[in-house]
């Protein structure tokens, strides 16, 4: 019985060494945690669409109060920061004699463009993916989140809207009619 006691605290001493268990006790492991906030404090940040080698990607802009959809277009409309540009980031959103416009009611956004979508440099694709995507998931009264939130486009001289919705891809995708 002593001898297999014995066996099986070799045993077990090997096992615990083996795991990384010392007998030296607990060592520095470098300075506290740093960049927390503050307990009771607020941090706001709104999603800006940009175009980078891989397609549409969002960045996370930290802001002072919940972004509205139009808070968050203008953002958009600054274009991407030093930052941003560093990581290949650009805009395909074109320049425009006005700017759009973005309302929000519950679950949706009236998104008001300047000029039509075919007047866009590219044809519009990437452009209104930036400017669908943005104004979605900006604050929309309601509590709907993307891709639930409706997003209706309205172009200068077409009469009538269409509706999109932004998917979790970062893609601009039909909302069929009724739903």
């Amino acid at each position: 019985m002593r001898r297999r006691l014995v066996s099986l605290g070799a045993v077990l001493t090997a096992a615990l060494a083996g795991c990384g268990v010392g007998t030296a006790g607990p060592a520095p492991a470098g300075p506290p945690a740093s960049g927390l906030r503050a307990p009771g404090s607020v941090q706001y940040n709104a999603q800006v669409y940009f175009v980078g080698p891989y397609g549409v990607r969002a960045v996370t802009r930290r802001v002072s109060h919940p972004a509205s959809p139009q808070q968050a277009l203008d953002l958009l409309l600054k274009g991407p920061d030093a930052a941003e540009r560093a990581r290949g980031l650009i805009t395909e959103v074109p320049s425009m004699p006005g700017r759009p416009i973005a309302t929000a009611e519950a679950g949706a956004v009236d998104l008001y463009l300047p000029v039509s979508v075919a007047g866009m440099t590219d044809g519009g694709g990437l452009g209104v993916t930036q400017l669908v995507c943005t104004a979605a998931n900006a604050v929309v009264p309601g509590g709907k989140q993307p891709p639930a939130v409706d997003v209706r486009v309205h172009e200068p001289g077409i009469p009538g809207t269409w509706t999109v919705r932004c998917n979790a891809a970062g893609n601009v995708v039909p909302v069929p009619n009724g739903s």
